[in-house]
């Protein structure tokens, strides 16, 4: 669901549940703060996927640019529940909401996963070299909490660990857009 302020009690779980993942990974997730994700959630810029009142999975929305780009990051999974394609059911949900919200803003990844590879690739996103993404700097600083933005530096953001992915909206028709998307924007719209 596209999560609101009533999820702020979750935040904690979600940080702990990402810095968790990265360590087993062994790579490099840029850190967030409880604030940063708790605005994210108040701005609908937030799907969070709950079983019951159990934390499952989530991931938020960034524009950058003058909102030209946007990303869908952060995607988590709680570890009872990986396997079951809740990742892919959130992924596709912070995609549909990033496309109704900016319908013409490029959505980009950057990602070390295979699993986010294939799944944004199944959603139309290709392969790109960072000069492609934004030249947004807050974009670029918020790289500096992973553990491998010495290699970004090094490379005068030419590379890094990750690979760099794009869907520009003028290659794809339009996408179709879930009703619970549709009826959340409709909600901020009123406000």
């Amino acid at each position: 669901m596209v999560a609101g302020a009533e999820h702020e009690v979750y935040v904690d779980t979600i940080l702990q549940t990402i810095a968790d993942a990265a360590k087993v990974r062994g790579t490099g997730i840029a850190k967030r703060t409880h604030e940063y994700l708790a605005t994210k959630m108040k701005e609908a810029k937030a799907v969070i996927a709950l079983s019951g009142d159990r934390f499952a999975g989530f991931s938020y929305i960034e524009t950058w640019g003058n909102k030209q780009y946007v990303t869908t990051s952060g995607l988590i999974v709680h570890p009872d529940f990986r396997g079951l394609g809740v990742a892919k059911k959130i992924k596709d949900m912070t995609f549909s909401l990033a496309r109704t919200r900016w319908p013409h803003a490029k959505i980009f990844s950057l990602t070390s996963g295979a699993a986010v590879m294939k799944m944004n690739t199944e959603l139309g996103y290709q392969p790109v070299t960072f000069a492609d993404l934004t030249d947004d700097e807050a974009f670029w600083r918020g790289c500096e909490g992973c553990v491998n933005v010495d290699v970004l530096h090094r490379t005068g953001r030419k590379y890094c660990i990750c690979t760099a992915m794009l869907y520009d909206p003028e290659e794809h028709l339009p996408a179709k857009i879930p009703e619970e998307v549709i009826e959340r924007i409709k909600q901020l719209d009123e406000k």
